[in-house]
């Protein structure tokens, strides 16, 4: 799979990674560009519903191995269905967390081996990684300050983000060309302008057009 451009938006709870990725995408619109903007877990029908029991407040007894296998299969269902396709046709694809947010949070948050977690990730995507990842970073005392009502996963101590955003950063410092750290405590247009510098920057270095997605090589 050598065409279309994968980016995805990664943080935890409050670090703004949502409304970036929205305002990305209306951008890359206006510009003219197709694009395909979904969101983990989720994106499409069986995935959504996946999503539903993952975030219900009431599965409070849920177990770790659990939680990671419903996120693996709304993933699986994702890609297959539509990130693959999109790719294929050319277009950008932009989600809202990926297979970067199950090592930091079932990973580092849970404790499970990331080395199975990353073999699991292996089998069910091929070794196909995004382009571009965006990792917007805050302090989870700050993040948790933000948004309205808790689901699920939102209803976690701060000792668990903490152990998510430690997971976070080292999967920046393992992986510097992919990976994009961005600070989430700059006001939101500062950030957008910074964000679409970096895509723009890395488009051009992949060659990629809006008349007909990436020439090859």
């Amino acid at each position: 799979m050598s065409h279309g451009f994968f980016i995805t938006f990664e943080g935890i709870e409050g670090s703004g990674k949502t409304t970036q990725a929205e305002n990305l995408n209306r951008t890359l619109l206006k510009k003219g560009y197709s694009t395909l903007f979904t969101r983990e877990p989720g994106g499409t029908e069986i995935s959504e519903k996946i999503r539903a029991v993952l975030l219900d407040r009431a599965n409070t007894d849920m177990f770790p191995l659990t939680e990671l296998l419903l996120y693996l299969a709304s993933r699986a269902q994702l890609v297959h269905e539509a990130i693959f396709p999109a790719l294929e046709e050319g277009m950008i694809v932009l989600s809202d967390r990926f297979a970067d947010s199950t090592l930091a949070y079932q990973g580092g948050g849970r404790g499970i081996d990331r080395r199975r977690i990353q073999s699991l990730n292996t089998l069910l995507l091929g070794g196909r990684k995004p382009d571009l990842t965006f990792l917007f970073d805050l302090p989870p005392e700050e993040g948790l300050q933000r948004g309205g009502k808790k689901d699920r996963m939102e209803m976690e101590q701060e000792t668990f983000y903490r152990k998510v955003r430690d997971a976070y950063r080292r999967i920046a410092r393992e992986n510097p060309e992919r990976v994009r750290v961005i600070n989430g405590r700059q006001e939101e247009s500062v950030i957008e302008r910074e964000v679409l510098r970096v895509v723009e920057e890395k488009m051009e270095k992949m060659g990629y057009s809006s008349a007909g997605g990436l020439d090859p090589p």
